[in-house]
């Protein structure tokens, strides 16, 4: 899976790592130009592209799409 942070979206809500089934988003000491620390993911292999991370976030930060 490729999953997409938009960087200048993402206000480090953490949404995304908190309801992730398999923990592949963490929060990170990333800060991005509006003084959020935004999340990476430190387990991609075990992304199964359910997408919640995308439909959770409040911003539309986040886009999961399947490589090809």
């Amino acid at each position: 899976m490729i999953i997409d942070i938009d960087e200048n979206l993402c206000k480090g809500c953490e949404i995304c790592s908190d309801f992730c089934p398999k923990g592949v988003l963490a929060a990170s000491n990333v800060i991005n130009s509006r003084g959020y620390h935004l999340p990476k993911a430190v387990k991609r292999e075990k992304c199964t592209g359910c997408k919640l991370c995308e439909l959770l976030c409040p911003e539309l930060a986040i886009l999961i799409t399947k490589k090809t």
